[in-house]
């Protein structure tokens, strides 16, 4: 009797713990665990708009777009080039230069795949999949994004000296070790 008990015990802790690996296909992999300690609002997730203003003619204000933008609406785009000294007024509704124009039409010169944004999504999910990690890695909600994306990063100083050694001028880089030695 106690073996049949025991055995059915062992069956079902069995049981119960192949079915809570169940259903890990359906799940976004997560390879940074960031999660707020606080039950505040989000600082990051609100967006200001602009400040109501009276015009000095209502006959300047634009004529009403249902969907469209409003004069009121952020312009993150925008506001950056202001910011940095240029003119907002040259940036487009999609957010490019109107000069930019010429360099697009170079950029997809052989065609550009509309799809391509789905493709990558999907191929990127498949790799988060594979590399979610170790068993004790999810459990503990351990950060293995560094680790899986590593085979994908570039190594900052080996090319930075492969640039050098083909004699290419890398002025936005440190100066070299042997430079800064001789450095005063």
């Amino acid at each position: 009797m106690r073996s049949v008990s025991g055995t059915l015990g062992i069956a079902l802790v069995t049981a119960l713990a192949l079915g809570g690996c169940g259903g890990a296909k359906d799940k976004q992999p997560e390879l940074m665990h960031l999660r707020s300690t606080t039950s505040g609002p989000d600082e990051f997730g609100i967006l200001p708009t602009k400040p109501l203003a009276m015009p000095d003619s209502l006959t300047e204000l634009p004529a009403p777009t249902p969907g469209g933008a409003n004069i009121t609406d952020p312009t993150p785009q925008a506001d950056a080039v202001a910011a940095l000294g240029g003119n907002p007024e040259r940036v487009t509704a999609k957010g490019r230069s109107a000069g930019d124009g010429g360099l697009l039409s170079h950029a997809d010169r052989f065609g550009v795949d509309g799809k391509i944004r789905d493709q990558l999504a999907a191929e990127d999910l498949e790799w988060r999949r594979k590399h979610d990690g170790r068993l004790l890695e999810r459990l503990f909600n351990i950060n293995v994004y560094l680790k899986a994306y590593r085979p994908m990063s570039l190594d900052q100083k080996a090319e930075l000296d492969r640039w050098r050694q083909l004699g290419l001028r890398t002025p936005a880089a440190p100066p070299s070790g042997k430079a800064q030695k001789s450095l005063p």
